[in-house]
């Protein structure tokens, strides 16, 4: 007999980390982008249509197709083994992962207004909106990891931390941008 729900497991897997690298790498384009007038000067206009043609075929070919994809593979295994739906740790990952789709959609949000010429964000500010896709990851990965050994006030105070220390990395090598 095929074992659907472990084909669908692996499937749900790589579409997941496809997605997150689509979305690390589609935020590090919008700070390219925000940032062309400044490393760019007179070129600047040729980098941003350049860029703008890799946020499009990221966004359509790879980011929005895997997050679809690892989307259905997980629903797919919710239906085979639907007893994981009484499991308080998944209630727990669900949440994060509708908030991981508002992230995503968030993104798409961006990535109009850059197309459109009509974005307001700094390269500063989307380099932190990149570390919110890296706090997500990491919940994730530990609450399915941990299942029900994860202990909340534990988890959110790490989780607190984890992102306080991103934050301060971010100012950091914004410092150091600078200075250079």
């Amino acid at each position: 007999m095929l074992n659907w729900f472990g084909y669908f497991k692996a499937l749900h897997l790589i579409f997941m980390v496809s997605w997150f690298a689509g979305l690390f790498y589609m935020v590090r384009l919008f700070v390219y982008h925000a940032e062309s007038d400044l490393n760019h000067g007179n070129n600047s206009e040729a980098f941003k249509a350049q860029y703008l043609l890799m946020q499009k075929r990221l966004w359509k070919i790879i980011s929005w197709p895997a997050m679809i994809l690892t989307l259905v593979f997980g629903f797919l295994m919710l239906y085979l083994q639907p007893f994981y739906l009484s499991l308080p740790y998944m209630h727990l990952k669900l949440g994060f992962v509708l908030m991981l789709v508002f992230y995503h959609l968030s993104c798409h949000y961006i990535y109009l207004k850059q197309k459109n010429g009509t974005s307001i964000y700094s390269s500063f500010q989307l380099r932190i909106w990149n570390e919110l896709a890296t706090l997500f990851l990491v919940v994730i990965v530990f609450i399915i990891v941990l299942k029900n050994e994860l202990d909340g006030f534990y988890g959110t105070i790490g989780f607190i931390i984890f992102g306080i220390i991103l934050f301060i990395a971010a100012k950091w090598y914004k410092k150091i941008r600078k200075s250079n």
